[in-house]
């Protein structure tokens, strides 16, 4: 009896050690595909990030090339109609794209052809001229939006919990950045050439950082009927982008009417004035941070209904009180509302099946864009026959319909199966891996 325990063992002690190998393996394997997700995540919220800080930078330097080349606001009003064509025509053009190259790869090219389109608009020499650059940026703005948020949702589907808030509110960070270092190239009198010369550097370097970060498609992405490149939006997506463009035109009002209404309505200095946008940017930012772990908890449908509600009741209540802090809270509580909408929106978009992930975050991207564009003219409208704080008023109901339709927020019972992070690029994607 003795002899055979002690001629077993040492098999024994094999199959133990052999038990300890393939459990170590496995750990640094999980490890590595741990890494790889956190870089994944950081590279896309860098991505969020640039695009933001790019784009506040010419915001911040408009005054300097409208004024350089004298252009009357009717004048300039017409060239900044490029941004919005460029846009809208690259909508569905970077969803057909992202289906045969991936999200990845034209995240890269569009967010390259954003950060080196900043030096054209301080070249431009005249208003022809200008408008070209400025479709030419809004093009690359317009597919960068498409195809980040695609591959943000492929991050988001790996990493398994809801994280694209937190990328959106990178985005806003970027703004306030950019906003910054462009407040201080125009307080130090800089010229916009050089001024966006740099920031076309930082951002080429931020990018190329990024490249080798981010991850291939789920192949179930881009399985869908292959629609024209222009094409009415698939009847499927239509209540969402209604919910995505009823938030667009509260955040569009609050852009262009705020501090006007601040101003001319309630008599404060522009300084006061501007501190209503203010109010509702850095809610909507402190939202997007705190948004992915409520929707972890309570899911997309009851937070766009909790946002929505106090969006609705926040601003019904400011503007009934029509105090000054009265009428800022009102605005703070759109940011905070409407902050979520968005991110969802498009995680949403992307789960709908039988749609090329890359076509129906473009179609829920065009009908949010368009409101955003459409939105604030038809309130200055309204405000031109009734009163600005009726037009406003629009901002509630459109709140509560959004309140209304969250339910189309809802995933379908099967969720596609997160692929794998430690597989070959090429094995299970189709698509060469990013970076290469």
């Amino acid at each position: 009896m003795t002899t055979v325990v002690f001629s077993r063992m040492p098999e024994a002690c094999i199959v133990a050690s052999l038990r300890v190998v393939a459990r170590d393996a496995n750990a640094r394997l999980s490890l590595r595909g741990f890494a790889r997700l956190l870089s994944a995540r950081q590279a896309i919220s860098l991505v969020f990030f640039v695009n933001g800080f790019t784009l506040a930078n010419w915001i911040a330097r408009i005054p300097a090339i409208s004024g350089g080349l004298g252009l009357s606001e009717g004048a300039f009003g017409t060239a900044l109609l490029g941004l919005a064509v460029g846009a809208i025509g690259a909508f569905p053009f970077a969803g057909r794209l992202i289906g045969d190259f991936g999200s990845a790869r034209i995240t890269m090219a569009f967010g390259l052809a954003l950060t080196l389109s900043l030096p054209p608009l301080a070249l431009a020499p005249n208003l022809p001229l200008l408008f070209l650059a400025l479709v030419f940026a809004g093009a690359s703005n317009g597919g960068m939006d498409v195809s980040m948020n695609a591959q943000g949702v492929e991050v988001e589907r790996v990493w398994e919990r809801p994280i694209l808030n937190s990328m959106h509110g990178f985005f806003s960070l970027g703004g306030f950045a950019g906003a910054g270092t462009g407040a201080a190239a125009a307080a130090l009198d800089v010229d916009p050439l050089p001024h966006f010369l740099l920031m076309t550097l930082v951002g080429l370097a931020a990018l190329l950082w990024a490249r080798t970060a981010l991850i291939d498609d789920d192949p179930s992405a881009h399985v869908g009927e292959r629609a024209p490149v222009y094409a009415l939006p698939p009847r499927a997506l239509l209540p969402l982008g209604l919910v995505v463009a009823c938030a667009a035109i509260g955040e569009g009002a609050m852009a262009d009417w705020s501090a006007l209404y601040l101003r001319e309505s309630r008599g404060t200095d522009p300084g006061v004035a501007a501190l209503g946008f203010a109010a509702f940017s850095v809610a909507m930012l402190s939202g997007r941070f705190t948004n992915d772990a409520l929707v972890a908890r309570f899911g997309p449908e009851r937070i766009l209904r909790a946002g929505g509600s106090i969006a609705a009741v926040g601003l019904a209540l400011g503007l009934l009180v029509n105090t000054v802090p009265a009428v800022m809270l009102g605005f703070a509580a759109v940011g905070l509302g409407l902050a979520g909408v968005f991110p969802l929106g498009f995680s949403a978009a992307a789960d709908r099946p039988g749609i090329a992930r890359g076509r129906s975050v473009a179609a829920v991207a065009t009908m949010g864009y368009t409101g955003f564009l459409a939105g604030p003219p038809l309130l200055g409208w309204v405000a031109e026959l009734t009163s600005l704080r009726l037009a406003l008023g629009i901002v509630v109901l459109l709140a509560a319909a959004i309140v209304v339709l969250a339910g189309v927020t809802r995933r379908p019972a099967t969720e596609p199966t997160p692929h794998s992070l430690t597989a070959h690029p090429t094995e299970s994607t189709g698509h060469p891996a990013a970076g290469t």
